[in-house]
């Protein structure tokens, strides 16, 4: 066993001298399947977060082609369940995470297509940055998927997709897959090899119940651990951040910042998060925005939903276009800029860094 010699903040050694005697106890520690914290303090608790994940882009004009040659290649059938590509964050080892927390994949459905219904406990979301004519069915309700919908599938939901259309279409999926499988708390099941339902109504049972602002159905209240609408429509999000920049002309503060827009999608039975280990968020900025530089505990994806633009990752600028993705991993310095309106719907792991108490802030080097 090599012996590591631990120094303390002014560099003064922490180890005893190097005997026979020392190196035999290290070599116990090791036979018998221990490790001492004194040799390891630094690895254990460093000054900050140190990821191992590191920022990347994913460029929308590369990954669509590949989805596509997949579509012509590869069956979606019982065995692999969906045609779903990982974004595999280059420094974790080749595992396909995004981050230490979180999964994020282009999926494809190829025309008059189905992809058989499962569950898993991991909670999932899907995101549409173009195309339309699939209805995802979670546990038996339809729901249109269309451009700029967020559509939900939280943990333990069968659900399973129907392309009724003769095109193909291709969106993101987003899970808590890697923190799930570090934690051992996932179960599968497989449900039926096709879907329960292939009705393709234009509004989903689930938002005919609960998408009325403001209004509450008596039938639904008892809280829920996740959201029970499962979608949320473009036309609204669009209208909210309209707003918020019309009211900011009107002088009132209605922005996160100066020409920054921005969203929470919400449960509306707690007025948290739509998922208990994922946020979702929608952030438009006008042209020429710049935001501050910011650092965060925790995991955040960004996908380019509309507009062009930059995002600065620890000093170092990458342009951006439509359907671009982009990791940012914990305590990683970013910023936005705007080159033209610029849209960008981001999810994160913040409400488990929340509830666990660990998230903290860093805004142009203030703490939040």
């Amino acid at each position: 066993m090599t012996v590591e010699i631990a120094q303390d903040s002014a560099g003064h050694a922490m180890q005893p001298e190097d005997t026979p005697e020392l190196r035999a106890l290290y070599k116990a520690f090791q036979d018998n399947h221990l490790n001492p914290l004194w040799t390891q303090t630094g690895d254990l608790m460093p000054e900050h977060p140190k990821p191992k994940a590191v920022a990347h882009v994913w460029k929308w004009r590369e990954l669509l082609p590949l989805a596509k040659k997949s579509g012509e290649l590869v069956p979606v059938g019982r065995g692999g369940e969906r045609r779903a590509i990982g974004l595999a964050n280059p420094g974790l080892g080749g595992a396909a995470y995004v981050s230490p927390t979180l999964w994020a994949a282009i999926q494809y459905l190829c025309p008059r297509e189905t992809a058989p219904e499962h569950r898993h406990s991991q909670n999932a979301f899907r995101f549409v940055v173009e195309g339309e004519g699939v209805w995802t069915v979670v546990n038996g309700d339809p729901v249109r998927m269309s451009r700029g919908d967020l559509l939900l599938t939280p943990g333990w939901n069968f659900h399973g997709h129907h392309n009724d259309t003769d095109q193909p279409m291709a969106w993101i999926d987003g899970l808590d897959i890697p923190f799930s499988q570090q934690n051992d708390v996932g179960f599968f099941e497989f449900g039926s090899d096709q879907v329960t339902d292939y009705a393709t109504p234009n509004v989903s049972r689930g938002e005919r119940l609960w998408c009325h602002p403001g209004l509450r159905p008596l039938s639904g209240l008892q809280d829920t651990v996740a959201s029970p609408i499962g979608a949320y429509r473009w036309e609204y999000t669009d209208r909210a951040l309209t707003e918020q920049l019309l009211l900011e002309d009107e002088g009132q503060p209605a922005t996160v910042e100066q020409g920054h827009a921005a969203i929470r999608y919400v449960n509306p039975t707690t007025g948290g998060d739509v998922m208990p280990t994922i946020r979702c968020e929608f952030h438009r900025l006008r042209s020429g925005t710049k935001t501050p530089n910011r650092r965060e505990v925790g995991s955040t994806v960004f996908q380019v939903f509309e507009g062009e633009g930059a995002v600065e990752l620890a000093g170092q600028a990458h342009k951006l276009e439509i359907g671009d993705m982009f990791v940012i991993p914990s305590w990683v310095p970013w910023s936005l800029e705007a080159e033209t309106q610029f849209d960008l719907f981001r999810f994160s792991d913040a409400p488990i860094m929340e509830r666990l108490h660990f998230m903290r802030t860093m805004i142009d080097g203030q703490a939040k």
